[in-house]
């Protein structure tokens, strides 16, 4: 079969690749329907996080059709289109009896690589480096689904590929992080990018209530779609002196009731903190750039919530007397995505939420190196390439 193959630091290349197999009597094949970038795939590419192998197949945000199943396989059958969250997991250790589905004991089958650095390891992921397993990713015609009863999610009828897709990571990934910010009546929420999580994130502070939601970035398209399809205020933070002051003015001198990061380790910024960053990433003496992190961290309001969602790994600088003085609860997490979906698929249903429009460009499985390049540099106001084998 075709895929999308990682050889290398900023080198994709479709290939072709052994077609997979029924490995375990739970799994189920699938024939891949629609697949998407995302922006924590660009830290790998980027050569931020470690343990890809040349050839590796990537992509964690896909759907289709089941073709094969596993002979234990009891919710799903040939024939169902499902979409399925990034994280694998068991449905049957502590984490994932009490919804930490990233978090599942049981399906990563490298934990020695995550001991070291994190002390304890996650669950398997999709197509996102070997530390997180080293499964095969969902760029690809078809891709082995583990643990299919827990993993795959029926579409119901009516629904189109595109108002499902980012279902499988994107959008509960957003609603997690608006969910995390514990939102009451009248609280005001910051959102740091409006690529497709921090959009998400918009939304979904408005389905649990908040009654201002404000987005910063500097891309206008993407400013642009947090205010039509979002509803959010916009700062374009190119624009100010300080997002940081800016904030403060726009809720009376408080400052945002909770503060949610969708940007991660690649954060653009001003100024000399920022060059800072850049040039210690550059010589791989930390991998992130923090920017948008501390920026939230020091506008959030005291007794406040900050909600981090990017991808991290080790930053420098890290304010953490700012979090401390000021009381700030943090929360954070890869999605738990098997406790979201379901909820979702009903939002969208009601016409609550239609995630469809984060599609700005669509690709043929061939072109996917090219989808990639687009998404990275955001070229003609790309938001979410998707793939169609």
């Amino acid at each position: 079969m075709r895929a999308l193959c990682w050889n290398g630091i900023n080198d994709l290349r479709v290939e072709n690749v052994p077609d997979p197999e029924i490995v375990n009597p739970r799994d189920v094949i699938l024939k891949v329907t629609m697949s998407t970038t995302c922006g924590s795939d660009l830290h790998f590419i980027d050569g931020y996080i470690p343990t890809m192998r040349e050839g590796d197949v990537i992509g964690h945000e896909f759907m289709g059709e089941v073709v094969e199943v596993g002979h234990e396989v009891k919710k799903v059958k040939k024939g169902d289109r499902v979409v399925v969250p990034s994280f694998i997991v068991c449905g049957n250790c502590w984490y994932c009896q009490h919804d930490l589905y990233s978090l599942c004991d049981n399906t990563n089958p490298k934990p020695e690589v995550q001991q070291a650095t994190f002390g304890q390891p996650t669950a398997g992921i999709y197509g996102y480096t070997h530390a997180f397993g080293g499964y095969a990713g969902g760029h690809a015609q078809y891709v082995r689904v583990p643990h299919a009863d827990n993993d795959c999610f029926l579409v119901p009828d009516g629904l189109k590929d595109e108002q499902v897709l980012f279902l499988s990571d994107a959008a509960p990934t957003g609603y997690m992080g608006a969910e995390f910010c514990n939102i009451h009546p009248g609280d005001t929420i910051a959102v740091w990018g409006a690529g497709g999580v921090g959009l998400m994130a918009m939304q979904s502070a408005y389905l649990l209530g908040a009654e201002r939601v404000i987005a910063i970035d500097r891309f206008p398209e993407r400013l642009q779609l947090a205010r039509e399809k979002a509803g959010a205020e916009t700062i374009d933070y190119t624009q100010v002196d300080s997002v940081v002051e800016v904030l403060r003015e726009m809720t009376g001198g408080r400052g945002p009731d909770a503060c949610i990061d969708a940007v991660g380790m690649e954060a653009h910024g001003m100024g000399l903190e920022y060059a800072y960053d850049r040039a210690k990433q550059a010589l791989h003496l930390h991998t992130d750039r923090g920017e948008a992190l501390r920026q939230a961290i020091l506008a959030c309001r005291k007794g406040g919530t900050l909600s981090i969602l990017g991808v991290y790994g080790v930053m420098d600088k890290f304010p953490l007397g700012s979090i401390m003085n000021k009381g700030l609860t943090v929360r954070t997490a890869q999605q738990h995505g098997q406790k979201y979906v379901p909820r979702l698929l009903e939002h969208v249903q009601r016409g609550e939420l239609d995630p469809s429009y984060l599609v700005t460009h669509r690709f043929p499985l061939e072109d996917a190196p090219r989808g990639y390049e687009m998404f990275k540099k955001k070229e003609d106001g790309c938001v979410r390439s998707v793939f169609i084998p």
